[in-house]
């Protein structure tokens, strides 16, 4: 049988023998949040003095609309709507809301938890005799059964309604280790999704310029094609005068049909790249539409790189591997605590009654305190193991952060050796196009006065062909070593712009 004691009552006469109880809970509840020391090296990157491909130029450090230096308004439209509709940046701030609500679950650990339960029970036994009884209660929380004649079968209620409280004293700090690690995963999160903004910003471009690009090099092989037919079409009245003979006309055939060969190619390519950019705008490529600017009014800006120690706190794929060496360490902490005692303290009380109509009557409080601390002692080796793992796991976020800053260096110097190597490149291939084309009018031109055969024509033609070809891709290349050099620089990105607001305060 229970016995129900009056809170009031109670608290009263049991309140000289809770207080040792209290100053053995308040001391470790002071203590409560000392992290353990995480027992591993902190990280280690060192920048060089310059870039191998640098310049002297001043350093002006990209905005975050680095694509507007293009002069391009329909870049700016399209990246406008690939941030607004993207479905990898949208996967990204879904993944930033999870750290966040995974924030508040850990925080909870550091804060008491309280229940409330009410039940309600009906026992019934059969018994083995004729006579009956009825249980009722007796006015102390219990209940008294009264045999009523015959029948051997007995019949009770119960009603109960309760108060539950639980702490857990976070005295080695493991609890404000696992929070502190949640806080790292959401600003890493944040620092994804930055990464994720800036990588979709850079494809769009780099998909935008090769789509100008594709398109000048068909209406370059649309150009050749007419260049061809119309030799052609002079080769064909020579051989009706007897200037020129079968050879040469079927020669100056095969070029035409050369040409007539490289336009399918390009167009598949240009309609693949539309495709791609549509699916990157966050939409089906019927839906695209797409105005191609000419290559011409696309202006390809003077990108200045700055320093490499820069690089350190500008680029949001290096704050994310930093972030997350940083909630390593919290890791190992916690994995630290786990090997020593846990405290915990509950509390409960309530009302209890066969009646539900009395259930609230003082007569019927009762409450119950307790305090518990829990010492591992035997545990298959999971904790060690589990710490094991906790520090593994933070040498291997390390050596990913060295690899992170190192690669981060090597794209700068990359894309300043292709940004350089483009623009001469670019300069040769417009001045060989020159020649080329100066060129063919005299082969043409000695062709007409009978002063030099077909065969250096057709070679000469073949030539201006190729290099303007080769001109339209050198453009696209420096344009996308542009686009590299952005995204290499971290797209303007910075980490105090990271906003921090949504983020719980636990």
């Amino acid at each position: 049988m229970i016995r129900l004691i009056p809170v009031d009552n109670a608290l009263r006469r049991h309140a000289a023998r809770l207080r040792p109880l209290g100053l053995a809970i308040a001391i470790p509840a002071l203590l409560a949040g000392c992290v353990l020391p995480a027992n591993v090296p902190p990280p280690d990157a060192v920048a060089p003095d310059q870039y191998r491909a640098g310049d002297d130029q001043p350093s002006v450090w990209p905005s975050a609309t680095w694509w507007q230096n293009f002069d391009s308004p329909e870049l700016d439209r399209l990246m406008g709507q690939a941030r607004r509709a993207n479905y990898d940046i949208a996967a990204a701030a879904a993944r930033v809301a999870q750290a966040d609500a995974q924030i508040r679950v850990s925080g909870a650990s550091l804060l008491p938890s309280l229940n409330a339960q009410g039940t309600a029970s009906r026992n019934y036994q059969a018994g083995s005799d004729r006579s009956n009884s009825i249980s009722l209660p007796n006015g102390n929380g219990g209940t008294t059964t009264t045999t009523l004649g015959s029948g051997g079968s007995t019949a009770s209620n119960n009603y109960q309604a309760t108060l539950s409280a639980s702490y857990e004293l976070d005295f080695w700090g493991q609890n404000l280790s696992n929070l502190k690690s949640a806080k790292q995963a959401a600003l890493a999160s944040r620092y994804d999704a930055a990464t994720v903004a800036l990588s979709t910003e850079a494809s769009v471009a780099s998909t935008y310029f090769t789509i100008v690009a594709t398109q000048d090099r068909l209406k370059i092989a649309q150009d050749n094609l007419a260049t061809a037919r119309d030799l052609l079409k002079a080769l064909q009245a020579q051989l009706q005068v007897g200037i020129a003979n079968a050879l040469d006309v079927a020669q100056q055939e095969t070029q035409v049909a050369n040409q007539q060969a490289a336009i399918p190619p390009l167009r598949q390519q240009l309609q693949q790249n539309i495709n791609a950019l549509a699916v990157l705008l966050g939409q089906p490529p019927a839906a695209l539409n797409i105005r191609i600017a000419d290559p011409s009014a696309l202006t390809v800006p003077t990108i200045a790189a700055g320093l490499p120690a820069t690089l350190l706190t500008r680029r949001p794929d290096i704050a994310q591997a930093r972030a997350q060496l940083a909630g390593a360490r919290y890791d190992v902490s916690s994995a630290k605590a786990a090997l020593f005692p846990s405290f915990d303290l509950t509390a409960q009380g309530g009302w209890q009654n066969a009646l539900l109509g009395g259930l609230f009557d003082p007569v019927n409080e009762f409450y119950s305190l307790a305090g518990n601390i829990t010492q591992p002692i035997f545990q298959g080796g999971a904790l060690r193991g589990q710490l094991a793992v906790s520090r593994a796991r933070y040498a291997e976020l390390l050596a990913d952060y060295q690899s992170t800053v190192i690669n981060a260096f090597e794209d700068v110097d990359n894309a300043l050796t292709d940004v350089r190597q483009t623009t001469e490149q670019e300069k040769r291939q417009a001045h060989a196009v020159a020649l080329a084309q100066r060129a063919l009018d005299i082969s043409r031109a000695r062709l007409r006065e009978g002063i030099t055969d077909v065969t250096t024509v057709l070679d000469t033609e073949q030539t201006l062909f190729s290099a303007r070809d080769t001109l339209a891709q050198t453009r696209q290349a420096r344009l996308n070593a542009a686009v590299s050099l952005y995204q290499a620089l971290g797209g303007g990105w910075d980490e105090d712009d990271i906003d921090t607001a949504q983020m719980p305060a636990l």
